[in-house]
This record gives structure tokens, C-alpha cells and sequence, in this order.
């Protein structure tokens, strides 16, 4: 009997667990920038608890690049 409970224990313990996310790097997300937008907009739907996942940092630090490097364009000319 205890051995049949806890192969039912198990499956279902299995299934209610989590899945860890991907965490995406500052490269990717500059690399990536339908990526990028899609995260900063998840992101920012609930920036009280999302905005320390690492996730969302290196989105912030993956726009905050882009953003100088859109600067950087027009003094290359």
C-alpha cells in the first residue's frame, strides 16, 4: 500500500513542479530584438515581482546597449 501511494505521489508531485525558465544572456537579447521586446513587455506587465528575475535585468541591460549603439549610428556618418 505505501509503495502504491508513493508512486502516485511522485507523478503528481512531477507535474506540479515548476519548469525553469531559459535564462537569455545581453548578447542574445541585442542578437534577438523581437526577443527583446517581447520580454521587456512581459516584463514590465508586473514589475513588482518580475523586476529582479534575471531575465528581466538582462533585458533592461540588453536595451539600455541598443539603445547607445542607436546613438553611436548617426556619428559614424
Amino acid at each position: 500500500m505505501r509503495r502504491f501511494v508513493f508512486l502516485l505521489a511522485v507523478p503528481a508531485l512531477a507535474a506540479c513542479s515548476e519548469q525553469a525558465a531559459r535564462t537569455y544572456s545581453v548578447d542574445e537579447l541585442v542578437a534577438d530584438e523581437a526577443l527583446l521586446s517581447g520580454l521587456i513587455t512581459w516584463c514590465r506587465t508586473n514589475p513588482g515581482e518580475l523586476r529582479h528575475t534575471t531575465n528581466c535585468r538582462n533585458a533592461d541591460a540588453a536595451d539600455g546597449k541598443m539603445r547607445l549603439l542607436r546613438m553611436r549610428e548617426p556619428l559614424r556618418d
